[in-house]
């Protein structure tokens, strides 16, 4: 093989890394959509806010089930067919969304989002070992899950930039096109990825090791493990439940119009970008105290938002600690030893505190105020602080942390 075939053959190598992270962005920012639109789309098809807010409960709960039961039932289809299969899904989903002509079948389509973006992050964040050499798997692996972590941040901002000029259904159907055009891209940029019965069965992968046995993972299930996956729910479903909200708190508690709402949430998805990068990069040395940190500055935004508004300040604020949040617990999960394990039980407990904290979020805003949630999320952030900080002993105690 020539120098020019090796270099044609490591630029596709890392196009299908890209598509892949590329589609855990699409995903992930279909799943956070909803936020930004929420009382644009209860005005519309004549809900409560909070029971808008099921929106995002749906595709979590759906989410966190079908990431297991799809890792069974298709573990010996090709991983590029099902990826193409969930990206199509998507795409049918964004676009049901968008000419839902009620609530019901409003819900329909985030339930086939939510089997969407289970399936596909599940599948997505061990195709680094399949798709790069051995030596450069921890970097097409942070790739990946960078998707998720941006998304996360920038999903809701861009949604309601587009929202703001064309109205919340040209939103849904801006991300279904774009699952539409991803669909053609992985279909162009991935190879081959035999099921397990093919691949894992016959001699290990070229470029790296085999996965360790699921027997395996489950006796690591414990100690740091543990803490990481109490804190998953802690923060998470902390920082939804106010979250989800965010968007009719600044308008009927902070008197704010669609333009500035706009500035605002840009604003947070820029400050999150900011956080996801410079606690990655703290975190690689030992993430306990950057959750601490990340922790406390979620509990000051969301305390002061009620209290002392300054909106524009306490969202930037909120952004730089929650978009931290998802690499440094990815991070800790990786040096908690939790294998592929660890990993499926952080995708099923992240989606499950999204469903969670939007759940509890909308009766408290349905039930007590808006404010009131506010003070939910303030909460449970400094219970996760205190949390990761009393997880010091034990976690030093087994060396991992």
């Amino acid at each position: 093989m020539t120098m020019t075939d090796v270099s044609t053959a490591a630029r596709a190598r890392w196009l299908a890394v890209f598509s892949v992270a590329v589609g855990t962005f699409t995903v992930v920012t279909s799943e956070m959509l909803p936020v930004g639109l929420l009382t644009s789309i209860s005005a519309t098809l004549g809900v409560s806010d909070g029971t808008a807010g099921l929106m995002m409960s749906a595709p979590g709960l759906v989410a966190a089930v079908s990431a297991p039961v799809l890792a069974i039932t298709a573990r010996r289809l090709d991983r590029r067919v099902t990826l193409l299969g969930l990206m199509a899904l998507l795409a049918v989903a964004n676009l049901a969304g968008a000419f839902a002509p009620n609530y019901p079948v409003m819900l329909a389509a985030r339930v086939l989002t939510g089997v969407s973006i289970g399936g596909f992050w599940a599948f997505a964040a061990g195709l680094g070992l399949r798709l790069v050499p051995e030596r450069s798997v921890g970097r097409a692996t942070s790739i990946i899950l960078a998707g998720v972590s941006v998304a996360s941040v920038l999903g809701v901002p861009a949604g309601t930039f587009i929202s703001s000029f064309a109205g919340w259904r040209t939103a849904f159907v801006s991300m279904g096109v774009l699952a539409l055009a991803l669909l053609a891209l992985l279909a162009a940029a991935l190879p081959p990825l035999p099921g397990e019965s093919r691949a894992e069965a016959a001699e290990p992968a070229p470029h790296g090791p085999p996965s360790p046995a699921p027997k395996r993972s489950l006796s690591r299930l414990s100690g740091p493990l543990k803490v990481v996956l109490v804190l998953t729910v802690l923060i998470v479903a902390g920082h939804f439940a106010a979250y989800t909200y965010v968007r009719p708190f600044l308008e009927q508690v902070s008197h704010a119009g669609p333009a500035f709402v706009s500035v605002a949430l840009l604003l947070y998805g820029v400050a999150g970008v900011v956080g996801n990068f410079a606690a990655g990069a703290w975190a690689a040395r030992n993430p306990r105290p950057v959750l601490v940190t990340l922790a406390a500055l979620i509990a000051l935004s969301t305390a002061a938002l009620p209290l002392a508004g300054l909106p524009l300040i306490m969202l930037v604020v909120w952004g730089l600690g929650y978009g931290g949040v998802g690499v440094t617990l990815q991070l800790w999960i990786m040096r908690s030893g939790g294998g592929e394990m660890g990993t499926a039980l952080f995708v099923g407990a992240f989606n499950v505190s999204i469903a969670l904290g939007s759940f509890a979020g909308g009766r408290i805003v349905d039930g007590v105020s808006l404010s009131a949630v506010m003070w939910v999320g303030a909460t449970l952030a400094v219970v996760s602080a205190a949390v990761s900080g009393m997880s010091r002993t034990a976690a030093s105690s087994e060396g991992r942390v």
